[in-house]
């Protein structure tokens, strides 16, 4: 089992404890965002340091106020 630590622009993202180390380029899904391995860096036997590249997430933007429609 190791720690491994998912960090994104050289921000913390997550911990946690795995039994299989991700790959470079290998896709990934942490908390619902999909992703891409940068880099795997082990610090010791057990801490590994993960970069990740994740999608920007796309916010909805709400449609233009339709004026068509009448007060009551």
């Amino acid at each position: 089992m190791y720690v491994v630590t998912f960090f994104e622009k050289n921000t913390f993202y997550l911990s946690q404890l795995l039994k299989k180390v991700p790959q470079k380029d290998e896709a990934i899904k942490i908390k619902g965002r999909k992703g891409t391995v940068l880099n795997v860096e082990q610090i010791d036997e057990k801490n590994i340091h993960v970069r990740v590249e994740l999608e920007k997430v796309v916010k909805f933007q709400p449609m233009l106020k339709d004026d068509k429609k009448r007060r009551r």
